[in-house]
């Protein structure tokens, strides 16, 4: 790319990434001690991608999302999913009008912008595969006819990593659909002092007003796929996914036989799409490889699986992947 062309799309950035601060500001005043959290959730909203969630109950995961629907003036849904759900209970289904004698389409939460799928693995197989056919597709089909989903289209979903009695574990394959995978830590205790005055103490809960519109997002979205990406940072992305499938070929003889499956494809795409998005919120028309460092572990930690040895050793996916960004040499 030649200075000009990568003067002109620093100019574009710099116009549309105007309302990035302010909804960072404006969420972090309702959610306290989670900045990390809600920066990653932005970057996945930027570039349109789907997060899931890890935690323990009360870490204001549904907190989160409510306030970024609020911010951006969209539609929000939270969907709580329990063992005796069906898909019509998601997506809908048809109902038999007597008046007409048609079937008339009645549709289901997952219409909405901005969902929170609440603990989606005490689902069964079926509603968490309609589920992740719309997270895909962007549409959703009942009966004969298919409907678009509105735009922009985010799903976080949670799971609660304490009680596994009574879920279904989400198969691999499905878990690959969501760009981040996130684990949800413990506020500090300067951000949970904070917290705790905030909510036992008496406050003015003026009305706030949404901080961006819908539309500019998905023009930060189409925005983002022109920031530029030079060689050597595709070719440190390729190398980080490539030992995971070849560890001994990148001279990291400590994990060969730890890794059982490395990242696919799709992980490649999306570190690059992430790391667009977070040059993005940088105010920058390129990308560098602390984008590719700050959003890697989050992309690769579902897509990543160990070996029975690496269980045996108590050797953690974080560890792993920490392990190869030490070791690969960054440009």
């Amino acid at each position: 790319m030649n200075e000009f062309s990568l003067s002109a799309i620093n100019d574009r950035i710099s116009e549309a990434s105007d309302f990035v601060q302010p909804l960072k500001d404006g969420l972090q005043k309702k959610v306290v001690g989670q900045k990390t959290l809600l920066d990653k959730i932005i970057i996945c909203m930027l570039a349109d991608g789907h997060m899931l969630l890890e935690g323990v109950p009360g870490l204001a995961k549904t907190l989160t999302v409510k306030t970024l629907a609020s911010s951006i003036s969209t539609g929000f849904q939270r969907i709580q999913f329990t063992p005796d759900m069906l898909p019509a209970d998601l997506i809908g289904t048809l109902i038999y009008n007597q008046k007409s004698g048609e079937f008339d389409t009645r549709k289901g939460p997952i219409f909405s912008n901005i969902i929170l799928a609440d603990e989606i693995n005490r689902s069964p197989a079926k509603v968490q595969s309609a589920l992740l056919e719309a997270m895909q597709e962007k549409q959703v089909t009942i009966g004969e006819n298919t409907f678009k989903m509105n735009l922009p289209f985010l799903v976080l979903a949670t799971q609660n990593p304490l009680e596994q009695e009574g879920t279904y574990p989400l198969p691999e394959a499905q878990v690959d659909r969501f760009m981040f995978k996130l684990i949800v830590s413990y506020p500090d205790i300067d951000s949970e002092k904070k917290l705790m005055r905030l909510n036992t103490q008496s406050s003015k809960n003026a009305e706030e007003n949404p901080i961006v519109k819908p539309e500019k997002i998905i023009e930060a979205q189409n925005i983002i796929k022109d920031i530029y990406v030079d060689e050597k940072v595709e070719d440190y992305i390729l190398n980080i996914i490539f030992a995971t499938r070849d560890p001994l070929k990148y001279n990291l003889k400590d994990l060969d036989g730890i890794i059982d499956v490395g990242a696919s494809p799709r992980a490649t795409i999306n570190i690059v799409r992430a790391a667009k998005a977070r040059a993005f919120t940088d105010g920058r028309g390129y990308v560098t490889p602390e984008d590719i460092r700050y959003i890697g572990a989050d992309i690769l930690r579902h897509r990543v699986i160990l070996t029975y040895e690496a269980e045996a050793e108590e050797l953690s996916t974080d560890q792993v992947i920490s392990r190869l960004f030490e070791k690969i040499e960054v440009p």
